[in-house]
């Protein structure tokens, strides 16, 4: 059990923690969550031991392994599964002192030892690991100087589990994955046999992987059972009483106050005036809940273009004379949401260097539309930017000669208000420079908008400003990313790039999930032999499709509306004078509106599910 007893700490003077307290049961998986600098990675270091409390303290059982993923493994020559091996360090040790011990009890002391914490199925734990973080058999052979940082983060991710501490520390362990290895991720912390603690904000992963979350706000700690979206609940339903209970007792301070103001003049009303006075200056007042700094994505809306924008037949691509990806046939149109799947090496990459036009086809028949503008957007751009300029200075270099105010505007646009504008690029977040990429990356109003791992460094209202902004955007979108809940909020096509090809994957993301998770089944020589592919129907014809995507975007439309109607109800609902015994009449009419409404959601709902199955069918 991990015990956090009112603890304190400061930084420069600024105080991270005051007074915050919070128990961790044994087993428990717990999603840290918190703004960005409330002092997450901060209490990781002091459950660590490396840096000193100002006050409280922070207890573990005496014997407790905590573990956490290195900066970075270093470039050695150390083959992978070697180095993920030597995390344990105790297996280790027995091995070595198992070759060089005389003693009969000593050894058979290791011996039993080495049975106990099963060493022997060791490097078949390594390599299984390794292999879901994305490493094959051959790579696992392979020295870690072979590899960029961003693969050796695996691998020390890959040690740390090996090494199955009782108390695993992880701050935002996607940020180097892809989708395929987050995903795999999510399942393996799921079952994992000890205490874990995630900081994140992969609402996917803190749906699927945690079953409580601790929230860090206001230099307090609180621990909510269940996952992300029940929490998000919880603290929304707690917010409105907090805000309506403030309301009241602001309203009630201020009526005694007015008569303090009236009558402490007066002689027969001043001992009232006195005795109320001092009613006020025992309030304990409520603190109205801070509303959370909106966080926005402005993209500029590109001019509409006669489709297809882009059409390709028969095309190769490659960086030799050996094509990556062969047999491309493919059709993007400025309103299409496409996410990419694969895994890594298969091409990806590739095909968004094709379509951004950063590389050029071996063969094959590639249209496009003469004024097609395309934006890229890929994290590498991220650690580009010039880090001893602003974010100003980059957007005066991109658009020179346009008046500041209106690149100011740009940058707020994004997010980026005037104190930021004026910082040093080093010393802005993480995601304060993914947002300058992206703005960048925007600015011409491209037609096509491509991105590859977005939401790396976002918060997570970040990552939702990012959907709304997407799905409001008018040019087409491609995606490569391993935040499942962006993906299955702005895509309503997926790609699958496997096996030296593009094609459209017929199925949805919970669907490729439960594929990935589930184990290859090699075919042995006795296997059935499987049925023949039942006859394709016949293709949808182009107008059959266009008339599909109409019908589709009117069910949104409807969708989106009674959306609006039903929060516009639900503020109404909130109010607490609603709720006055003089109000019982009004608050059923209300109530009665509500169900309504929440009744023809429901049926637009799967209206709209239907026409997209539909509309999926014929594009695929």
């Amino acid at each position: 059990m991990l015990r956090i007893s009112d603890i304190s700490y400061s930084v420069e003077g600024r105080p991270l923690f005051e007074g915050a307290s919070a128990v961790i049961p044994d087993g428990h998986k717990v999603g840290l969550v918190g703004r960005n600098g409330a002092g997450k990675t901060t209490l990781f270091k002091i459950i660590r031991g490396e840096l000193g409390l100002d006050g409280g303290q922070i207890s573990l059982p005496s014997r407790a392994r905590i573990g956490g993923v290195a900066q970075e493994v270093p470039s050695s020559s150390t083959s992978l599964i070697d180095t993920v091996l030597e995390a344990d360090t105790e297996r280790a040790a027995l091995l070595r002192e198992a070759e060089t011990a005389s003693d009969p009890n000593r050894i058979a002391e290791v011996q039993t030892r080495l049975a106990d914490i099963d060493a022997w199925s060791a490097e078949a734990r390594a390599a299984s690991i390794l292999k879901g973080l994305g490493f094959d058999a051959e790579e696992q052979l392979m020295p870690c100087s072979d590899f960029s940082g961003g693969w050796r983060m695996r691998v020390a991710l890959a040690a740390v589990l090996f090494a199955q501490p009782d108390l695993l520390l992880l701050d935002e362990p996607t940020n180097y994955l892809d989708l395929e290895g987050a995903l795999w991720l999510e399942a393996y912390l799921a079952k994992y046999p000890h205490t874990v603690i995630i900081i994140s904000h992969d609402r996917g992963l803190l749906n699927r992987a945690v079953g409580a979350i601790l929230h860090l706000e206001d230099r307090k700690l609180t621990f909510y059972q269940g996952p992300y979206d029940q929490f998000a609940r919880q603290r929304a339903e707690q917010r409105a009483v907090q805000a309506a209970m403030a309301k009241k007792q602001q309203a009630r301070r201020d009526h005694m106050q007015s008569f303090v103001d009236r009558f402490k003049a007066k002689a027969s009303k001043a001992k009232q005036a006195q005795s109320r006075l001092k009613m006020i200056e025992k309030m304990d007042m409520i603190a109205s809940p801070e509303q959370v700094a909106k966080r926005v994505f402005t993209f500029p809306e590109p001019d509409e273009l006669s489709p297809p924008i882009i059409s390709i037949e028969g095309g190769s691509v490659g960086y030799t004379d050996e094509p990556v990806l062969s047999r491309l046939n493919l059709r993007i149109d400025q309103d299409d949401r496409i996410a990419l799947l694969g895994k890594n090496g298969q091409g990806k990459s590739t095909l968004s260097k094709l379509l951004s036009n950063r590389l050029v086809l071996m063969n094959g028949k590639s249209v496009q539309s003469n004024k097609l503008r395309v934006g890229f957007f890929a994290q590498h751009q991220v650690d580009e930017l010039h880090i001893d300029e602003t974010p100003l200075q980059h957007m005066i270099t991109a658009r020179p000669g346009v008046m500041q105010s209106k690149l100011r505007a740009q940058l707020a646009g994004f997010g980026l208000g005037p104190d930021q504008a004026e910082t040093e690029v080093g010393r802005l977040s993480g995601g304060q420079k993914a947002r300058l990429s992206l703005l960048l990356a925007t600015l011409d109003a491209p037609h096509l908008l491509i991105l590859d791992e977005p939401t790396n460094h976002l918060d997570i209202e970040s990552r939702e400003a990012l959907v709304e902004a997407l799905t409001q955007y008018s040019g087409a979108v491609i995606l490569v990313s391993h935040d499942m809940h962006l993906l299955s909020m702005v895509a309503d096509r997926l790609w699958l790039v496997s096996d030296g090809t593009v094609k459209p994957f017929d199925d949805d993301l919970e669907a490729y999930r439960k594929m990935l998770l589930t184990p290859d089944k090699p075919q042995g020589k006795n296997s059935r032999k499987q049925p023949a592919e039942a006859p394709r129907p016949k293709r949808a014809s182009r107008d059959e499709v266009l008339g599909l995507r109409s019908e589709a975007r009117k069910a949104e439309a409807r969708v989106e509306k009674l959306n609006e109607m039903r929060d516009k109800l639900a503020k109404k609902l909130a109010d607490p004078a609603l709720y006055e015994d003089s109000k019982v009449g009004e608050l059923t009419v209300w109530n009665k509106k509500y169900a309504e409404v929440m009744e023809a959601l429901d049926r637009a709902e799967t209206l709209w599910m239907t026409a997209l199955q539909k509309l999926e069918t014929a594009e695929a």
